[in-house]
């Protein structure tokens, strides 16, 4: 069951403008206001790329990290129409200058006893921690920004992957700046 999965994030050779985006969204945390704001970006032809939703410190409200693909032309517009939905508090985009960007990864492979050394070797070198062993499989964490993740799962693909599940990105503003 060996199966090839391509994490690297492919660029659209149609559009040499298409780029990505990390998007910093603080909402009111009702039901449906994450159809409205995919709408605003199905609309304008961007793509979500990963989304991670959490209750923030106040029950009231919620913070998405969006990140998205699409045209920078575009994504001030994205920006103006996110923010003026009515459950939004404010919309803003985030970058490696102004924010920590950071990504788990959960991932399932299949490693034998002699194989486990060099499989414990990897995780360690990117900061993970092995999770669960079996005779046959090991599952491991590894956190860190996406072309780390991304490293480790190709390094770990000497192996046979059964599984990955990463969460996308999450953001934080660097400094005393709120996200």
């Amino acid at each position: 069951m060996s199966k090839i999965i391509t994490t690297d994030t492919p660029q659209d050779t149609n559009n040499p403008d298409t780029t990505l985006h990390t998007l910093s969204v603080y909402v009111n945390n009702k039901a449906g206001v994450l159809m409205r704001i995919t709408q605003v970006f199905a609309r304008r032809g961007f793509n979500i790329d990963s989304l991670v939703v959490s209750q923030s410190r106040d029950a009231r409200y919620s913070r998405m990290t969006i990140g998205i693909t699409g045209s920078s032309n575009g994504r001030e517009q994205i920006i103006k129409q996110v923010t003026k939905l009515v459950d939004v508090i404010h919309c803003q985009e985030h970058t490696t200058d102004n924010s920590i960007v950071k990504e788990m990864l959960l991932i399932k492979f299949l490693a034998s006893a002699q194989e486990r050394t060099e499989a414990l070797q990897i995780i360690d070198h990117f900061g993970g921690k092995s999770l669960d062993l079996t005779p046959t499989a090991m599952t491991s964490i590894i956190t860190g920004d996406p072309d780390k993740i991304d490293a480790a799962i190709k390094m770990l693909s000497v192996f046979t992957i059964v599984e990955t599940v990463r969460t996308g990105k999450v953001v934080i503003a660097r400094g005393d700046s709120p996200t």
